[in-house]
């Protein structure tokens, strides 16, 4: 098959050929009609982390089955599906359920193994869902990971109705999703950004207010979404209200940051950790795209022009998600 290709990490991708991947008796191949790009397609040209080489990115896909391994009853040839990102082993889904993330052999599409930045794409059939109706490819391959994270987030973090919700550093795929989702829920959401254009942008999606990153941000939330790390942890942390939570997938500007224990057991504040979801999260996510969720997408790219996508992606600019036509 044709794929981009990623040789050494730190690297560069480059489009080649590689021998089609094993088709197992629980595995479906999908040849993808679109994809998206997340933050990982950069980490991996970093070494941060280094996968398997040759290795193959792309988180998100969606297209349609082009074979079924012997066992596999659930998907047939010629179907249209959007591709879990989030693949466990079978003993960590019984064990564990929602919470297979946690277990041992947890895996991401386009980490771990390889994406679907390619002519086809294999994962377990239990990782295909049916392509959700009336959404177009970019849009099935828009909301896997970024809404499949925010929605566990969220839950994680128990978001009320008319709880507010502060997302901070609007732009990114889980942040926009974030803010679809917990519009959804009947929460008051407000956002941060540096960007006037994007906080502009955010209250015609449905936020309340939008402040200036870079500015004290003159609200108290229940519940504080922090992506970004040591540039805004201390003022995440100082927009809870007594016995909010916080909720952290990420931290795009730093791994390390500083808490104020007394701050931490006065104000009974929670920090919680969350990281992709389950199977049955992402059942949900998909019947939430199939009631119309909003799904912002950026901008789209052939998928011969993946290294100009990076490039918007790497320069920060982009409101929502990156998606790679295939054509």
């Amino acid at each position: 098959m044709q794929a981009w290709i990623l040789d050494a990490s730190p690297g560069q991708y480059r489009w080649g050929e590689l021998p089609d991947p094993e088709v197992g008796i629980d595995d479906v191949a999908v040849r993808p009609m679109a994809t998206a790009l997340n933050h990982m397609d950069l980490w991996l040209t970093r070494g941060r982390p280094r996968p398997s080489l040759p290795h193959v990115p792309g988180c998100d896909a969606a297209g349609v089955v082009v074979s079924v391994g012997a066992a596999v009853t659930s998907v047939e040839v010629g179907d249209e599906v959007v591709v879990n990102p989030a693949v466990a082993p079978l003993e960590a889904i019984i064990a564990l359920g929602d919470d297979a993330p946690m277990g041992r052999g947890f895996q991401i599409l386009g980490e771990q193994r390889w994406g679907g930045h390619a002519e086809m794409v294999v994962v377990p059939a239990r990782n295909v869902v049916a392509r959700p109706p009336d959404r177009s490819w970019a849009e099935c391959a828009a909301y896997p990971l970024a809404t499949l994270t925010a929605w566990r987030m969220l839950k994680r973090a128990r978001l009320g109705a008319g709880e507010r919700c502060l997302i901070v550093g609007i732009g990114g795929g889980v942040s926009t999703a974030a803010l679809h989702l917990a519009v959804r829920m009947g929460a008051e959401v407000h956002v941060t950004s540096r960007d006037a254009a994007k906080r502009s942008a955010a209250l015609v999606l449905g936020a309340t207010a939008a402040y200036d990153s870079g500015e004290e941000w003159p609200v108290k939330a229940e519940v504080v979404v922090e992506s970004v790390g040591p540039a805004t942890w201390d003022r995440s942390v100082g927009a809870l209200v007594p016995g909010g939570r916080l909720v952290v997938c990420g931290g795009t500007s730093g791994p390390t940051v500083e808490l104020n224990i007394p701050r931490l057991f006065f104000k009974q504040i929670e920090v919680i950790g969350s990281t992709m979801g389950g199977y049955g999260e992402f059942g949900e996510v998909t019947r939430l795209m199939g009631q119309d969720l909003p799904v912002t997408i950026d901008s789209t790219f052939p998928l011969t022009e993946y290294p100009s996508a990076l490039a918007h992606l790497d320069s920060a600019s982009q409101l929502g998600k990156v998606v790679l036509l295939h054509g």
